[in-house]
């Protein structure tokens, strides 16, 4: 049987179409299914949690319907399920700054997850400042006399040691050593806000420095100091230096390992930061 020409022409014309369509519809589905993502972010693990999850950064693409703080975690938990419980209890930072459960997240941002922390320099001529992470010992003479000026008369140093024995119930845990990790850009950002807020209730306070060791340290050395100078021992170096380790341990994200001939263990704080422990500007 032969087709008329006009007949076979437009038989062939609507195939051609039919095919167009198909492949335009697949495009559709295609950009759909891109789309189905909306924005990737970039996930920083410590602690324990990256001892879990087996890395410490990775790239999350969230759906479109993520986006917050708490989504991400989700996102991290079908990533990793044995994740879960940590995560779930974990602090978290956007961005180098804590977050909290709804706060929105947007494309290309950095979240960090780390538990609750265990535990660079700037200067001015009439208050200097020291904020450093090191790998190296701390050289406590050469940090006392960069906090000091013409018009100070006091120093007060607080020094953190290994301990090779801690007395719990039960008996004596005997330390082999520590490993120091700290999430480190955003741990500067934090010695300079403990920095601020010893200024504000310590005004005359003159010098400050917070240096942190980071990395495997034996019993016996030193694993962090700060100092702060005054003019008199009465104007406030004793209460801002002890203010400033004890803030450090709150809210400087820095973790320690205890290692023994038992294992290794790291150690995770009971203190959960909240809003007000965001920086403060001005």
């Amino acid at each position: 049987m032969i087709w008329p020409k006009q007949l076979t022409a437009k038989c062939v014309s609507a195939t051609f179409d039919c095919k167009k369509n198909a492949a335009v519809n697949v495009g559709i589905i295609s950009q759909k299914q891109r789309n189905k993502y909306r924005m990737e972010i970039h996930v920083l693990l410590f602690a324990t949690l990256k001892d879990i999850a087996g890395q410490s950064r990775l790239t999350l693409s969230l759906p479109e319907n993520a986006h917050t703080v708490d989504d991400v975690r989700q996102a991290l938990i079908e990533r990793f399920p044995a994740l879960e419980a940590n995560v779930k209890s974990a602090i978290a930072a956007v961005n180098e700054e804590f977050a909290f459960a709804g706060d929105v997240i947007q494309d290309g941002d950095e979240v960090a997850f780390f538990p609750p922390v265990s535990g660079g320099s700037k200067e001015v001529k009439s208050s200097p400042e020291i904020f450093r992470l090191a790998d190296e010992p701390i050289n406590t003479d050469d940090l006392i006399a960069a906090i000091t000026t013409p018009a100070t008369g006091a120093v007060c140093v607080f020094s953190g040691i290994v301990r090779g024995k801690t007395s719990k119930t039960g008996g004596i845990i005997h330390t082999s050593r520590l490993e120091y990790e700290a999430y480190q850009s955003m741990a500067i950002a934090k010695m300079k806000q403990v920095a601020e807020e010893i200024r504000k209730q310590w005004p005359l306070v003159q010098g400050i420095a917070i240096v942190q060791r980071i990395g495997v340290l034996e019993v016996g050395q030193n694993t962090i100091l700060i100092a702060c100078s005054s003019g008199h021992r009465d104007q406030g170096c004793f209460e801002a230096a002890r203010y400033g380790i004890d803030r450090l341990k709150e809210i400087v994200p820095v973790w320690k390992k205890e290692i023994s001939v038992d294992g290794a263990t790291w150690v995770e704080g009971g203190y959960t930061p909240s809003p007000t422990d965001r920086h403060q500007a001005g």
